[in-house]
């Protein structure tokens, strides 16, 4: 199953049309909402799947910490490459994933937005 992430172009652009005020972090979450779950119809960041952005000015690297649905998730490798390839392009900085399942992810983690938009509520 393919995931959906915009091309780093069609990525680029959107960004870029945030408010120019916007900061780094600001731009890097709103790409990590471009990255797509393929099974659930929800972006990585809404689902709960980002546990940490944490962005060095001073070296230009950025670290992203996030978990998937499962350990065993079909796209392990796939999902991870598209959530640092997001973060890279919106920021400019070099990305790093840390992959960590503690804590693992559970349903519990979803906003009530997010509940509500797969009939959880």
């Amino acid at each position: 199953m393919p995931i959906k992430i915009e091309t780093t172009a069609e990525l680029a652009a959107d960004t870029g049309q945030l408010d120019a005020r916007a900061s780094l972090h600001d731009k890097a979450v709103h790409a990590l909402r471009q990255v797509m779950d393929p099974e659930l119809p929800l972006n990585i960041y809404d689902l709960g799947l980002i546990y940490g952005l944490a962005l060095d000015d001073a070296s230009q690297t950025a670290t992203l910490t996030m978990t998937l649905t499962a350990p065993n998730c079909p796209v392990a490798e796939e999902l991870p490459k598209a959530a640092q390839a997001a973060v890279a392009t919106a920021t400019g900085y070099t990305t790093k994933v840390v992959l960590t399942f503690d804590p693992p992810w559970d349903k519990a983690k979803l906003p009530l937005e997010a509940k509500l938009a797969l009939g959880l509520l």
